[in-house]
């Protein structure tokens, strides 16, 4: 498995930094916390506490857009939308160490993001999904497959995480396209145990290499 992460999200029964514990104790290791329009306030109360979390499990803590808190948080690095600072900027001031993630939706994307100097890309959506408001055309397994063989024939060696609606039964036809990881959110949080929801997923991807 190259990488399964976990994408905060709010719900009726559970915090931000709630998922990310629950995530974490199921076996993921890579926590991006993301909070639409949640206030200066609430970004250093919850990302100091999911970045305790993520340093008690051992795990990778990125943050969504907000390059300024990366310092603040000790943050491993940030994940950057389509409209958020570009990604050779947030490198600048952040330096070589620093992880960071764009979005994608187009192998065109991907290029640009890789001369800008991404670490990996998080591309999809997968499928339809409920967790994200302003939702690019959907992928599916045959989007992934163009991508993968377009980024071959071009030379392009990023990581792709896959996100969007992805459910523990879409792996093993995930795995099957070329993509590296998956990233997931709702799948988690809406199931009965979130935490065993998590282990059959790190289970699932494990068996099939991914």
């Amino acid at each position: 498995m190259t990488e399964f992460q976990f994408i905060t999200h709010h719900t009726a029964q559970y915090g931000y930094a709630d998922g990310a514990r629950l995530a974490l104790e199921g076996g993921c290791r890579w926590i991006q916390l993301r909070m639409k329009d949640a206030t200066e306030e609430e970004w250093a109360r919850t990302g100091k506490e999911v970045a305790r979390l993520c340093r008690t499990y051992g795990a990778t803590f990125i943050i969504d857009d907000h390059v300024e808190l990366v310092d603040s948080l000790q943050a491993d690095g940030v994940h950057l939308g389509k409209n958020d600072m570009p990604i050779d900027e947030a490198r600048r001031i952040l330096g070589p160490e620093r992880i960071i993630g764009g979005t994608a939706n187009t192998l065109e994307d991907i290029l640009l993001h890789a001369r800008r100097g991404a670490d990996y890309i998080g591309c999809g959506p997968f499928r339809f999904t409920t967790t994200k408001e302003k939702l690019a055309p959907t992928l599916g397994l045959d989007g992934y497959r163009h991508i993968v063989e377009g980024m071959r024939v071009a030379g392009c060696r990023l990581p792709i995480v896959a996100i969007g609606g992805i459910e523990l039964e879409d792996i093993p036809a995930l795995a099957q396209t070329g993509i590296d990881g998956i990233a997931v959110s709702g799948t988690i949080l809406r199931a009965e145990n979130p935490v065993e929801e998590t282990r059959k997923i790190v289970e699932a991807l494990t068996n099939q290499q991914l």
